[in-house]
């Protein structure tokens, strides 16, 4: 039986990425309360608070987001979350039984809180960013941001914002102030961190697509259904054939440009991709025009928050 190694690299990047967004959590986040949103954030919060594991917590208030996945994105997307959320959960049980839940900077410290609070951003960036570029994801309030954004008029960055906004302002009510101003530099370290790994293809925020492939209509449904975009269906006509070529025509961010590879060469391994930089991409989903027509803005925060 012949292996694949596209789908073995991403099986490596999926369990690695994992375990590293959990080693950022149990050594780093979670010991000195930097509560850094998404379903980790909500995890250090209930771990505090009642002493609850934190692997535990994650995989608990992931199982309501999952089912709200299932039935609004099917089941392909849900059970790429799950398989995420599941090595999450089990790898910072695991990390917390190997290292103590004290983790290894002293919380009492400011200036190991600091370190703490940059480490985290490092490991959970480069962790969700080898996640994120397997087509994977690690579920959580990522869930919940999407489902906001494709029911509202809210772009998918704003929506994220809105959801993680919430559960660090609910931290900073409980831990202080001083607390919330640690977890936005962990979120401003992981955005950069996500960067790196997952923008390989280019350092902007969004890519402009063209397909060519015998199997448009299959391609067309599987962007419309699994990742919740649109397109445009362009007329084109071979050199060589002088037949007719339909192309499609699709904005992602580059978060999803891993998730769009795997659909066209699922359906269509001769298919033809050119993918281009989108510049300032303006309009549903993206940033909005009136917000500013040359503002280059980069969504990297749906990604951050596991």
């Amino acid at each position: 039986m012949k292996i694949n190694r596209y789908v073995i690299i991403e099986y490596f990047n999926v369990i690695v990425g994992s375990y590293l967004t959990a080693l950022g959590i149990a050594l780093f986040s979670a010991p000195s309360k930097i509560v850094n949103g998404g379903v980790s954030g909500i995890a250090i919060i209930v771990h505090h608070s009642f002493g609850w594991d934190t692997g535990f917590s994650i995989l608990l208030f992931s199982i309501p987001l999952f089912l709200l996945g299932f039935f609004v994105f099917g089941k392909r997307y849900a059970l790429k979350s799950l398989a995420g959320t599941i090595l999450l959960s089990a790898f910072t049980t695991m990390n917390n039984m190997i290292f103590g839940y004290e983790g290894v900077l002293d919380p009492s410290n400011v200036l190991s809180v600091l370190l703490s609070a940059l480490s985290a951003g490092a490991l959970m960036g480069l962790g969700l960013g080898m996640v994120v570029r397997s087509g994977s994801n690690t579920g959580g309030t990522d869930i919940l941001a999407q489902v906001v954004a494709r029911y509202t008029p809210l772009s998918m960055g704003t929506s994220f914002l809105i959801v993680d906004g919430l559960i660090i302002l609910i931290g900073a009510l409980i831990f202080g102030l001083e607390m919330a101003l640690y977890a936005l530099i962990t979120v401003f370290i992981t955005s950069v961190a996500i960067d790196k790994v997952v923008l390989a293809f280019g350092r902007r925020s969004a890519k402009t697509v063209f397909i060519i492939s015998t199997e448009l209509e299959a391609i067309k449904d599987a962007i419309l259904t699994e990742l919740g975009h649109g397109g445009t269906i362009l007329s084109g006509i071979g050199m060589y054939t002088r037949t007719d070529r339909p192309v499609i025509m699709t904005v992602v961010a580059n978060t999803k440009l891993a998730a769009l590879t795997h659909i066209v060469h699922r359906y269509d391994k001769n298919a033809f991709m050119v993918v281009q930089e989108a510049f300032n991409v303006l309009g549903e989903g993206f940033t909005p025009i009136e917000e500013g027509a040359w503002s280059s803005h980069l969504d990297l925060t749906q990604q951050q928050s596991p």
